[in-house]
């Protein structure tokens, strides 16, 4: 589905990423972790072409994202506040991207409907640009987007970040139930452990932008992230910890 291959990123000849062959398959959610400069949105910025590698290549279904615009189609996604349009209303910013992905107001009415819980009645119908909204109810505004029409490809990038307690749980059995589906390959970076154990199927861990750690989760495996991180052994098991 997603392949880097021989990935590398220098900004004035130093590596911030190298990452020699990496693939994604159909179906996986994918969970990115590592601290802050490990290269987690330097790698989702190369798959979604929005800089050039140093060398190396992404492919998504094949196709090389630095040299066809065909993959668009396929992938959606929400890094910051860039990929939403501020002066627009959450309203006028989801029928924008219905009509993008090819639904029409039934289509999408029908969708946020879904989310009514999430959006806890602070987003749709209170005429305030999205640019006013809190940070928490711009990344929610952002998320859905990208969830909104038949993307094959979704990322997210600290999709928890901004958000309260309650609403990082709702998200959290959203990714899952998305998920189920298996036509979805979503790609998630987070900086809580936490959530990446609980809604990710295989996690890589980068570090100074290579990756350490490819594993596919078990229920020991927020322990095992915690005992990489902290470098304190943690009894209890995945199930205790949540």
């Amino acid at each position: 589905m997603i392949q880097s291959i021989n990935l590398q990123k220098e900004y004035n000849g130093t590596a911030v990423l190298n990452i020699p062959e990496l693939t994604i398959n159909k179906g996986e959610i994918f969970g990115l972790v590592g601290n802050n400069g490990a290269g987690k949105t330097t790698f989702f910025s190369l798959v979604l072409d929005l800089i050039r590698a140093s060398r190396g290549k992404v492919l998504i279904n094949e196709i090389p994202v630095a040299k066809s615009e065909d993959w668009k189609e396929l992938v959606s996604a929400y890094i910051d506040e860039s990929f939403t349009i501020g002066y627009l209303t959450p309203d006028e910013y989801f029928g924008f991207i219905g009509e993008l992905r090819n639904m029409n107001d039934t289509d999408v009415a029908a969708f946020l409907e879904k989310f009514s819980d999430f959006f806890k009645d602070e987003i749709l119908g209170k005429k305030k640009f999205i640019r006013d909204l809190s940070k928490g109810n711009q990344k929610k505004v952002g998320v859905v987007g990208a969830f909104m029409g038949n993307s094959e490809v979704i990322v997210l990038d600290e999709p928890f970040a901004n958000l309260d307690p309650s609403s990082q749980y709702q998200l959290r059995n959203i990714i899952k139930e998305i998920g189920k589906r298996q036509d979805k390959t979503i790609l998630i970076s987070s900086h809580d452990l936490d959530h990446v154990a609980d809604v990710c199927s295989r996690i890589v861990i980068l570090e100074k932008g290579k990756v350490v750690r490819d594993v596919q989760k078990t229920d020991t495996t927020l322990a095992e992230l915690e005992e990489f991180f902290t470098g304190v052994k943690v009894e209890t098991s995945f199930h205790d910890e949540l």
